[in-house]
């Protein structure tokens, strides 16, 4: 460990970690505000599903030697906006519970590695692209709200890309947070240092719940995180089975369910920015940016109440630069690995632009069907065996 450190994995971990409390963190204090929950167990909710991705992150990061990138399900969480306040607290607990136990069932089975490695690297790595692609074009779309901010983040990202390319994230972070308070007036006057103080909940099993929130919630984890995740680590050369990761994720889902955290599984987005060659040239050494990524998620779980009030201060658009020009990277990547075959380079656009769409159908998201309709179109188009000569002509 001492020796693989390096300043640019741990960079990594902690812009993964900025980015999930800046982004998918926002619909949990919706959920939050449907559920007419206090302020405290708000802190609660954060510091549950924080300590539950630290901890597992850093077990999966140090045991399989990858970096294995966990957060909680955003899908599952979207999901809380439309039932609260129709289920109770005590209820979507007992279904957090039912959903980690089913999840546990499909990971110790082994069907799920089954299914990963059926899918074509070309197709995969087309999703990937289609998932990050919003996030690309979110840094430049941010021109029109802050275009000092965005110009000048755009400029230091060239300039240090070609200088010092292992640390261009490393000083996009610090010039984007001092162009932040010196340029557009922000203020982190009101943040102050508290620890958060974790609420036990009861949990209440009842059919609706389960019918209503656990079964979706397994559902979207499974085909909005998991699936595309384990892509992302396959198309970055990681060959780690999902077995472990998703044993071990919904342990850690059992565990903090009692205290208001969603499931949590495999992150899909900020993995990439873990993933890539910005995390460390060495493949072998990116493990780092995986524990790096688990400890600060452990010290944002310890101070929720404070990441709550700091996020609340940074404006989005900041957010915005910053995850597209640090993912910039993982786009290209993708690109290049979904167009690299032409055997199925048809399915691969049509994967991507499935995903990029953003489209949503029967509750799944894009990511989903980008995948189902890429591997049919991969099946049809590409796959002779199924459809005859005859048909062809």
């Amino acid at each position: 460990m001492k020796k693989d450190f390096s300043l640019s994995a741990v960079t990594a971990g902690f812009l993964a970690v900025l980015i999930s409390y800046a982004g998918p963190l926002v619909i949990f204090f919706q959920a939050g505000q449907s559920a007419h929950v206090s302020a405290e167990m708000m802190s609660s909710w954060v510091w549950a599903i924080s300590i539950g991705a630290g901890l597992s992150g850093i077990l999966l990061s140090g045991w399989l030697k990858v970096p294995v990138i966990t957060a909680w399900s955003a899908p599952g969480t979207a999901l809380l906006v439309t039932l609260f306040p129709a289920i109770t607290l005590e209820q979507a607990v007992g279904a957090y519970l039912v959903s980690a136990v089913m999840i546990f069932i499909i990971g110790v089975s082994g069907y799920f590695d089954k299914l990963v490695q059926a899918i074509p690297k070309g197709i995969a790595s087309a999703m990937m692209a289609g998932i990050l692609f919003q996030f690309g074009v979110g840094a430049f779309q941010a021109v029109g709200a802050m275009p000092a901010l965005t110009f000048a983040m755009i400029g230091t990202y060239l300039l240090f890309r070609r200088l010092l390319p292992r640390y261009c994230l490393v000083i996009l972070l610090v010039v984007g947070l001092a162009l932040a308070v010196a340029v557009e007036g922000v203020s982190l006057a009101g943040v102050t240092w508290t620890l958060a103080r974790p609420v036990f909940i009861k949990p209440e099993w009842t059919w609706g719940a389960t019918l209503s929130l656990a079964l979706p919630l397994v559902l979207v984890s499974v085909t909005g995180q998991f699936l595309p995740g384990m892509a992302i680590l396959r198309s970055s050369g990681y060959g780690t089975p999902a077995r472990p990761i998703i044993i071990t994720t919904s342990l850690a889902s059992l565990g903090v369910a009692f205290f208001g955290g969603i499931t949590i599984v495999i992150a899909a987005i900020t993995a990439a920015l873990c993933t890539g060659k910005d995390a460390h040239e060495d493949p072998k050494k990116r493990y780092v940016a995986g524990i790096a990524n688990g400890v600060f998620y452990l010290v944002g779980g310890c101070f929720a109440g404070t990441i709550i009030l700091f996020f609340a201060a940074l404006p989005k658009e900041l957010i915005a630069v910053l995850a597209g020009l640090a993912l910039l990277g993982a786009i290209g990547g993708s690109v290049a690995d979904a167009m690299n075959d032409a055997n199925h380079r048809e399915a691969s656009v049509i994967t991507f632009l499935a995903t990029a769409s953003g489209m949503s159908f029967w509750g799944l998201g894009s990511a989903f069907w980008g995948m189902v309709i890429g591997v049919v179109a991969y099946l049809l188009l590409h796959k002779p065996w199924l459809v005859p000569a005859k048909a062809r002509l």
